[in-house]
Order: C-alpha cells, then sequence, then structure tokens
C-alpha cells in the first residue's frame, strides 16, 4: 500500500483490508511512519518515535480487535506505558520512564491499535493550546500554521488532520479533546466520568475531571475504540452506568429516533461569541432539523462561573504542586526557575498556598456544576454549543509563556473565555463530542459541541453519525507542500 491510498481511509477501512489480507500491518506501519517524517518537521507533533521497534511489532503482529493491527499514537500525557517515556511537555519531567503499563494501554492493544510514538502536548497538559519550550515551541494547525492546533492534545488531534494515522489517543480534563478536535477539523469525544479507567496506578486525574479517550477522521473509529476501552475496572472511584448498547452499534443504527436538543448560544456572564462559531450552531440546528430532531432554544444552567473558574484553577494548581513535588524528591533536589515555564510556575506557587479548605470548596463547586448541568437538561437528551466561543487561535494567545506575562490566575480566565462551554462538562461529568460540521471561507473549521446525559454515550455517537452522514467532513485534508 502507498502513503496515498492509507491516507484516504480510516481505521476501520484499514483493518477491513487487514482482515480480508489485502495488506498487512507492517505495510501500514510504513505509510504511517512515512507520514509522520515527511509532515512533522511542518507541524511538530510527534515526540518519542520508537520506529524501527515499532515496526518490528507490527511484522509479528497477530490480527485482533476492531482495527485487527493499524498504526496508533499515544498522548504524551503521563500515560503509562513501557515502551514509550513521557515528558508531560515539560524539561523538570523529562525523559520518565515505566514499569507497567496503563490499564487503557493494555486495551489499546487488545483493539488492534499499535502505537509507534507519543504526540506532543503543553506543560503537564493544562493549556488549551500546544506549544511546549521542551519541544521547541508550538504545534501547528494543518489548515492555518499562523494558528494553534488546540489544547492539550494537539499534536493528536494535528497529527490525524494531517492523516499520519486515522485514530489517536487524547485526554481531556478540561476540553482537551474538543479544543484541538475544534481546531483541527475532526471528531473528538469525552466520554463521562468513570466511564474509562486510569488505573493502575491512579483512580482520578484533576478531581474526577479528566479522561481518557481518542481523537478521529470519523465518528465509527471513536464508537469502536470506546467500546474498547470503556468498561469498569475493579476498585475504580467512579463508574458510569452500564453501557445501553455497543457504541459502534449507535453509529451504525440507520433510523433516526426523534430527539429533543436544546441549544445554548450565550455563554456565562455575557462571554461573546464569534459570529462564525454562532454561524456553526445555526448551521447544526437546521441539520438536525432536517432530520427530523425537535431543536430549540435552552435555559443556561444555573452555575457561578467565576466561582467555577476559579474552582477549576485551584484544582490544577494543586495537581501541579502533587505532580512537582513528586518529581522533584524522585530527582533528589529543588525546583529551578528554569524547570517549569511561567504560567505554571506561578500555579505551583498558586497551589502552594491553598489549603485543605479550599481544594474541598473546589471540589464542591464542581459537584454543583453537575446538578446544574442536571436540572438544565431535565426534559432534554442533549445540548448543542459552539465548541469554541472563538475561532482557533492565534498561537501565541494561550501560550504557557505569553507575550503579555499573565499570571496563572490570569491566564485561566483568558482560557475561560475561549472554551466557556468545555470544562464546566468536566466539573458536571458528562459526555461530550466535537464535531467539524462548518468551515469559515478560507478552510478553517468550526465546530460544534453535543452534550449527553451521564453515560450516554450512546446517543450523542447515534446522532453524531447521523449528522456526519448528513455533512460529512472526511473528504478534507490539509495541504501539504
Amino acid at each position: 500500500m502507498k502513503a496515498k491510498e492509507y491516507e484516504d481511509l480510516d481505521g476501520l477501512a484499514l483493518a477491513g483490508l487487514l482482515e480480508r489480507g489485502d495488506v498487512t500491518s507492517s505495510e501500514l506501519m510504513d505509510c504511517a511512519i512515512e507520514l509522520a517524517e515527511q509532515r512533522n518537521p511542518a507541524l511538530n507533533v510527534i515526540t518519542y518515535p520508537r520506529y524501527e521497534e515499532s515496526r518490528r511489532i507490527a511484522s509479528e503482529w497477530a490480527p485482533r480487535g476492531p482495527f485487527h493491527g493499524i498504526p496508533f499514537l499515544l498522548k504524551d500525557s503521563g500515560f503509562a506505558h513501557k515502551r514509550f517515556p513521557s515528558s508531560i511537555g515539560s524539561r523538570l519531567f523529562n525523559d520518565t520512564t515505566y514499569q507497567y503499563d496503563a490499564t487503557v494501554a493494555g486495551r489499546f492493544e487488545a483493539a488492534g491499535l499499535i502505537p509507534f510514538a507519543r504526540t506532543t502536548v503543553p506543560e503537564l497538559c493544562m493549556a488549551g493550546t500546544t506549544d511546549a519550550l521542551r519541544n521547541g515551541g508550538p504545534t501547528l494547525n494543518p489548515w492555518d500554521r499562523t494558528r494553534s492546533a488546540g489544547g492539550s492534545s494537539g499534536g493528536a488531534a494535528a497529527a490525524v488532520a494531517a492523516r499520519i494515522v486515522p485514530i489517536a489517543h487524547g485526554s481531556d480534563g478540561g476540553g482537551s479533546i474538543r479544543i484541538p478536535a475544534a481546531c483541527c477539523g475532526v471528531f473528538g469525544l469525552k466520554p463521562s466520568r468513570g466511564r474509562v479507567p486510569m488505573g493502575p496506578a491512579r483512580g482520578e486525574g484533576w478531581a474526577g475531571m479528566s479522561t481518557d479517550g481518542v481523537l478521529s477522521i470519523t465518528v465509527r473509529d471513536s464508537a469502536a475504540a470506546l467500546d474498547m476501552i470503556c468498561d469498569y475496572e475493579a476498585g475504580a472511584p467512579y463508574a458510569a452506568p452500564p453501557k445501553p448498547r455497543s457504541f459502534l452499534d449507535a453509529v451504525r443504527g440507520q433510523e433516526v429516533r426523534p430527539l429533543r436538543v436544546g441549544i445554548l448560544r450565550t455563554g456565562w456572564n455575557d462571554i461573546g461569541i464569534a459570529p462564525e462559531c454562532d454561524a456553526a450552531v445555526s448551521l447544526t440546528a437546521s441539520l438536525l432539523e432536517e432530520l427530523g430532531h425537535d431543536v430549540f432554544e435552552a435555559r443556561l444552567p444555573a452555575i457561578d462561573y467565576d466561582g467555577f473558574v476559579h474552582a477549576h484553577g485551584s484544582i490544577l494548581a494543586s495537581n501541579i504542586v502533587v505532580a512537582v513535588d513528586t518529581r522533584l524528591k524522585a530527582l533528589g533536589r529543588t525546583l529551578q526557575q528554569s524547570d517549569l515555564e511561567s504560567v505554571i510556575m506561578d500555579g505551583y506557587h498558586v497551589g502552594k498556598e491553598l489549603d485543605a479548605a479550599s481544594y474541598i470548596d473546589a471540589v464542591t463547586r464542581l459537584h454543583a456544576v453537575g446538578r446544574a448541568f442536571a436540572s438544565a437538561m431535565a426534559g432534554l437528551d442533549v445540548l448543542l454549543t459552539p465548541t469554541l466561543a472563538q475561532l482557533p487561535c492565534k498561537l501565541d494567545y494561550l501560550s504557557l509563556n505569553t507575550s503579555d506575562n499573565l499570571d496563572f490566575r490570569t491566564y485561566r480566565k483568558r482560557a475561560s473565555t475561549y472554551s466557556t462551554f468545555l470544562p464546566v462538562v468536566n466539573g458536571a461529568g458528562l459526555p461530550a463530542a466535537s464535531l467539524p460540521l462548518s468551515w469559515t471561507p478560507e478552510g478553517l473549521p468550526v465546530a460544534t459541541q453535543l452534550i449527553g446525559h451521564f453515560g450516554r454515550e450512546d446517543t450523542l455517537f447515534e446522532l453524531s453519525a447521523q449528522l456526519e452522514r448528513l455533512a460529512p467532513w472526511g473528504a478534507r485534508k490539509p495541504m501539504f507542500a
């Protein structure tokens, strides 16, 4: 198989070729590595490549799972894997190694996904852009290289958009799957709290806000992957309800069940929505109506948004302290100014000043967000919002070393006016998907978000697949010289 043929197919289509014996996993791995070597220099999406080792593994691969043995990329998020060190985008954490695999790493393998490198992230995965000094600068948006690829799964989203792989690992603690999916014009779904385990060494991430998942070109690839990596792990502190049906079956269903879809167009505190983002919501609403769904304006969940933003920041700052102090203890030294980027360094000091009562108050505010969304969604099946309040931002806007030298709290407030409808969903623990249904005349993706009830990813997959069939995006590919 040639790379040109490979990049036109999604993961399940490649798996079909493997199943029929038309290609081998070795051939697919060669295509992926060829595209990585060609396109990574222009985008900066790859770190910790293990190309030759992965070629050997692919040559010996026994087909398994729905993907049979296709190339895959892991996020450099501190996701434990014995084959791949991690930096979490930080000079302080550079070349961290693991003596065990994360539970989900084994599930990815059982799904037939063969990792051959990691993808870039911002430091400690705490930005809505991917721009790390450890990685030599920003990861660029394949559609407009003056703009961000999003974050923190920016390397994953850009690699999928660039067709290096059709599907890649991501994680989301405040929009980190959905922001880059929106910026890069791919599909990304954040699962419900407790749907995907974080073991064996961790029970939760960021007070239950963070979860692993994937980004993909097509809805069906994400559905097939989540079918394989979900389900409760014994001892985990959270559990999503048992899934009502296979997520892939939900995607394949052809019958349209009329759903009640509520629209949110205005953010809390009257945060402005760019005209292009509002138009994308209108387009999505019209597509939903064309499909026979009941679409109407909904009420904004009643939350103290400023209080939530502060609480979200307090939880991140607390996690910075725990991560940094643990790493320093392992290294046997004290913190140096050059160890952390400026916003994260300030976040470390913010975290050091927090007391236990402040942390408990922050977690309590997260739980209040869940109750507010449950109340606002009573009588609805799905909420429709813009994914981002603005077009994909310029490269410096959310950098952790911004040119205007933001402190940690000010940085979090800036982020809250960009990804307004995203971290609140993590606080509530709900599933949500970003769909690239609209594009500017210049070819920049403008995405919309679907938010579902707790444990109802199947509804989001079903609805996303209907929209994908009506307004497909998979044939769009960025240009490479």
